[in-house]
């Protein structure tokens, strides 16, 4: 007989091109990964270190799913991003080790609430309900690790059908192994964990009704539709 108080919550999964799930356990993403988007929003990315937040493991959209325009903001942005899946865990993983943790990767898309945001970085609050509401982390079908280089690539999101965001995964500031062993140091890192690695240029405004597909050669896809 079970000792909860309540039922417990559904795990999230993720789809994955074997036919199996990927549960997730917590969501990392990478603050202003690209040299391109950091300068668009404002910052110098030779001056900066990685730095992360987080996302709950229920704001996963997987299988294609619409995706609910968020209350609160008259601002909804969209961001793609890759995405890494953690099938080893470990803490302080050196770089060269890094990738050997990695069970698989997608396509992501970080939905932001770009006003809530930048209230918050002006008052210096934390940027939770800009980054880790309801539904907003549309993610694709994982590939396994063995089937995919991550070192380059191009990496696109179209909206309606008309080009949004277009950069190559070398554009990233921190490639996926040095990431993954930064973030290694300040968490334990473990199986479930998914960490979305920044988005290029591009950025732009949502309207509900919108329908987004993100793209990453030799990765797969992401497609959701605003609702």
């Amino acid at each position: 007989m079970s000792d909860l108080v309540i039922p417990a919550p559904p795990l999230p999964t993720v789809p994955t091109s074997t036919g199996g799930r990927f549960p997730v356990r917590r969501v990392f993403c990478v603050g202003r990964n690209y040299a391109a988007h950091a300068r668009e929003m404002g910052h110098d990315p030779d001056r900066e270190p990685p730095f992360f937040f987080t996302k709950p493991a229920h704001a996963v959209v997987v299988d294609g799913a619409d995706t609910p325009y968020p209350s609160i903001t008259e601002r909804l942005e969209h961001e793609v991003e890759l995405v890494v899946a953690i099938g080893t865990g470990g803490a302080d993983i050196a770089v060269e080790d890094a990738l050997a943790h990695v069970w698989g990767y997608t396509v992501g898309i970080d939905l932001t609430r770009r006003d809530l945001q930048a209230e918050a970085k002006r008052l210096g609050r934390p940027w939770d309900t800009a980054k880790g509401f309801d539904a907003s982390a549309p993610i694709g079908e994982l590939v396994p690790a063995a089937d995919v280089d991550p070192a380059s690539g191009p990496i696109e999101l179209r909206v309606n059908g008309a080009l949004r965001q277009s950069g190559d995964l070398a554009d990233q500031i921190w490639s996926v192994a040095e990431t993954v062993a930064e973030l290694s140091r300040f968490v334990a890192l473990a199986p479930g964990d998914l960490l979305m690695t920044g988005t290029p240029e591009g950025v732009g405004a949502l309207e509900r009704g919108d329908t987004l597909e993100g793209t990453i050669a030799g990765v797969g896809s992401v497609r959701t539709r605003i609702t």
